[in-house]
């Protein structure tokens, strides 16, 4: 495993660092201005008061020179932090000999598939089939379209709390009201089941889990006669929910859900992009529950500073698809390809997943802990370097922070040095989820910064 000092060389030293007296600074407040004027605000983070100028490891300066630790490793991606140098010594010696070629084979993208292949988890390991997109949106939108031709199905069973991606057939399976409202109608076809949110499980659960009911529910839609949910042709599941809060179900939930597919006869496809790439300290985070899926979409982490995404299938399903019928002109572009691999690469020289499994569990049980003085936490929860805070009113009625309350919290971040991102589906979780490379250091400075914020708040 890879040394703190190893580590710590990766990003700019002393961070948190701020120079201006109020953020955005002036000339960061400029870019942002001129932004407004040319750019669409209609992106995830919107008008956002950060400008991004240089990047190194798990570390961000700003054009006016604050320097920052980002803990959201921009939204999951940059697993082995920014601008690691063998990242650019495989973009520069690739950038050489090719970059874009065609939808055709090349090379590059022929090794990370066969790459992939061998990460894979079990079901798919070294019996799978790749399809390469520049997106997750993309990703999950390429394995509706092959859910549905290989089954000859039409409907998809997805979850409340779910992002899938914000294109056409993705954007009907997620939930998020911002991502929704004013953009329907939707793609038909698409039923929703509740995911095992426990701390806010609207039914009752007798002596079962949450899990468990989540589980046997999804399996009475599936196998039940007059559900209406008679012709699915996929079940698509994140293992650990990101949007929606951060949320780690047990396996019991995934294995009966597993069940309830098979019987029905639709595919089981683990939606991976944020969640996968070693970040809950497995490499893909379905391998906590045991269970074999039939597909995975992946992206985020696996490209990190270029992007790559994608669908990784069952062979013999992938055998079903025809020749020529789904073009990405783009996909696999072989610098992207080269920079996959090494990220891979470092993860697993690294031994980043297990780090991630070790990191996450020592600050998931101190934010627990100091949780029991902090009356505006209402639960911790989370797997490896994937931790939710969820803030609340009231700890007794669990009642949500307002935005308000959410917005003075990120920003009084944002001034102490620390980028933290939210979600959750009433926007009250704060997410840690950082580059699989950071300090120790960096680490618990970001912790305590943010206790120091919650307790001012």
């Amino acid at each position: 495993m890879i040394s703190e000092q190893e580590l710590a060389e990766l990003s700019f030293a002393d961070a948190p660092k701020m120079i201006t007296g109020s953020v955005p600074g002036p000339k960061a407040a400029e870019v942002l201005a001129e932004a407004r004027e040319h750019e669409s605000m209609t992106r995830g983070a919107g008008g956002f008061p950060l400008v991004f100028d240089v990047g190194k490891g798990v570390t961000v300066k700003d054009p006016d020179g604050n320097l920052y630790i980002d803990v959201s490793a921009g939204v999951g991606v940059n697993s082995v932090g920014r601008s690691h140098p063998r990242v650019i010594k495989a973009m520069e010696e690739q950038s050489k000999v090719l970059m874009h070629g065609s939808d055709c084979s090349s090379t590059r993208r022929g090794e990370l598939a066969k790459k992939i292949a061998s990460i894979a988890p079990p079901g798919l390991r070294n019996d799978c089939i790749t399809y390469f997109t520049q997106s997750g949106s993309g990703a999950l939108e390429c394995a509706i379209k092959f859910a549905r031709t290989v089954t000859g199905r039409n409907q998809i069973l997805a979850f409340h709390g779910a992002y899938h991606g914000v294109w056409a057939a993705s954007n009907a399976l997620t939930t998020g009201d911002q991502y929704r409202k004013g953009y329907g109608p939707f793609m038909g076809g698409v039923i929703h089941a509740p995911y095992p949110y426990a701390y806010r499980f609207p039914l009752p659960l007798g002596d079962k889990s949450c899990e468990e009911v989540c589980g046997d529910y999804v399996d009475y839609l599936l196998n039940t006669p007059y559900t209406a949910v008679d012709d699915v042709a996929a079940v698509i599941v994140e293992p650990l929910q990101g949007e929606g809060g951060y949320i780690p179900p047990a396996p019991e939930f995934f294995i009966r859900v597993k069940a309830a597919c098979e019987k029905h006869g639709a595919l089981f496809v683990a939606d991976e992009v944020q969640a996968g790439t070693g970040r809950t300290g497995k490499m893909w985070s379905i391998e906590h529950a045991g269970v074999e899926p039939d597909m995975i979409t992946f992206g985020k982490g696996m490209g990190g500073d270029l992007p790559m995404a994608g669908v990784i299938m069952r062979k013999d399903l992938a055998q079903k698809l025809e020749d020529g019928s789904q073009p990405q002109t783009f996909a696999a572009n072989s610098v992207s390809a080269a920079v996959a691999m090494t990220n891979i690469d470092i993860i697993n020289e690294y031994g980043l997943v297990e780090r991630a499994g070790q990191l996450g569990k020592e600050v998931l049980d101190r934010l627990q802990a100091a949780s029991e003085n902090l009356p505006i936490i209402g639960e911790v929860r989370g797997r490896g370097l994937m931790i939710g805070i969820e803030l609340v009113k009231d700890r007794q009625t669990r009642e949500p922070a307002d935005q308000d309350t959410m917005m003075k919290v990120v920003m009084g971040l944002l001034a102490n040095g620390i980028i933290m991102v939210p979600c959750g589906r009433n926007g009250n979780v704060l997410r840690l989820m950082p580059s699989l490379t950071i300090t120790r250091d960096y680490m618990h400075k970001a912790v305590d910064i943010l206790l120091d914020v919650l307790a001012d708040v």
